[in-house]
């Protein structure tokens, strides 16, 4: 790793910031009290609640870790074909007993707010997605000490936060579960994501600054392939998601090796931006639909999502989760580094010239 992550984490393993509840400062602090990397979504909350968990967090580990932030979105949206979607949406309404939301409910969540508290008292890392910041922003947070990291998908993407003087990438592939971190949300590409692998290698030739690489990750031998394509450090969302530590839904935890949800798709269903998640019935309904409409879709869907997680309907919930969701392990988020930190000194020695493989 380059030695700015080296002095953050002893292993090269990242724990992904997962917006909605799952990555919660009991599982941040396990995972970077075990070594690796624990980050805070700041997602969908308020400055003040973000900040609360930050505390939180400080109470529970000295050692180092992030906090991830969304970028405020542009005025894009067709409001018309956001009509046509609440309308689609009416018998969800009836189904679960609860009134769709505001779809004019804010687009920028918080985000000056929580600049403001992230450089007034800093952490020591924080990542952005949806977007890349100003330089501005990011040379605020240099002077502040705080490691900075931008989500790209594309090589092009990869440029722009080297050009805005972001100290490391994120670089995530179409394997990953959840939003994808696109800085502009295209309609014509959806589906026309990078694997992996093949986005890693390509980033590598194309900017200098040090990459951790996210989508799919489940094991320490899938960490050790994206460390030989080019990357320092590789982030995981899935794999830590069902841990008992984290705060996601119960039966988000357990849909993950569910029989009953056998594939992931990415859809606009629950937000309105293209979202890996497991095929469920309200995607299957609804995802052909949906528009290129976020955060607008995202608040009119919030309250079916809540609703039905309250009566244990997992047909309804927005069930995140990357493609190697059959291999998650219900393990403590400690003793799950550990494992993936072994599985990964295990990999590289059977590479070794002269191992046992």
């Amino acid at each position: 790793m380059s030695s700015a992550l080296t002095d953050l984490c002893r292993y090269p393993i990242v724990q992904a910031p997962m917006a909605g509840g799952a990555s919660c400062p009991q599982l941040a602090s396990a995972v970077s009290e075990a070594g690796g990397l624990g980050f805070l979504a700041a997602g969908y909350k308020t400055a003040d609640g973000m900040y609360e968990e930050v505390k939180q967090l400080r109470g529970l580990t000295s050692q180092p870790f992030g906090v991830n932030l969304f970028m405020p979105q542009p005025q894009y949206a067709d409001h018309a074909a956001v009509e046509v979607y609440r309308n689609q949406l009416a018998g969800e309404t009836t189904w679960y007993e609860t009134p769709l939301g505001d779809p004019q409910a804010g687009r920028d969540d918080g985000y000056e707010a929580k600049l403001a508290i992230l450089l007034d008292d800093p952490v020591p890392v924080v990542s952005f997605t949806f977007g890349c910041p100003t330089r501005t922003t990011l040379d605020a947070f240099a002077r502040a000490g705080t490691y900075t990291v931008v989500t790209v998908t594309t090589p092009e993407e990869a440029q722009a936060a080297q050009w805005s003087g972001a100290d490391a990438i994120c670089v995530q592939g179409i394997e990953a579960g959840g939003h994808q971190g696109t800085h502009r949300d295209d309609p014509a590409t959806d589906g026309a994501g990078i694997g992996l692998l093949s986005l890693v290698s390509q980033v590598r030739e194309t900017v200098q600054l040090p990459i951790i690489a996210a989508g799919g990750l489940m094991r320490g031998g899938q960490i050790a392939a994206v460390l030989a394509a080019g990357a320092d450090a590789a982030q995981l969302g899935t794999a830590f998601l069902v841990c008992p530590e984290s705060g996601a839904n119960p039966l988000h935890k357990q849909a993950m090796t569910n029989p009953l949800f056998v594939r992931t798709e990415i859809t606009r269903a629950f937000s309105g931006r293209p979202a890996r998640g497991l095929v469920n019935r309200f995607m299957r309904e609804h995802g052909p639909y949906a528009p290129s409409a976020y955060p607008e879709v995202h608040h009119l869907t919030s309250g079916l999502r809540k609703a039905a997680a309250k009566v244990g309907d997992a047909q309804g919930m927005a069930l995140w989760a990357g493609q190697g969701h059959r291999m998650a392990r219900e393990l403590p988020a400690g003793e799950l580094v550990g494992v993936l930190a072994a599985e990964l000194d295990g990999a590289k020695a059977s590479l070794t010239p002269g191992k046992a493989s």
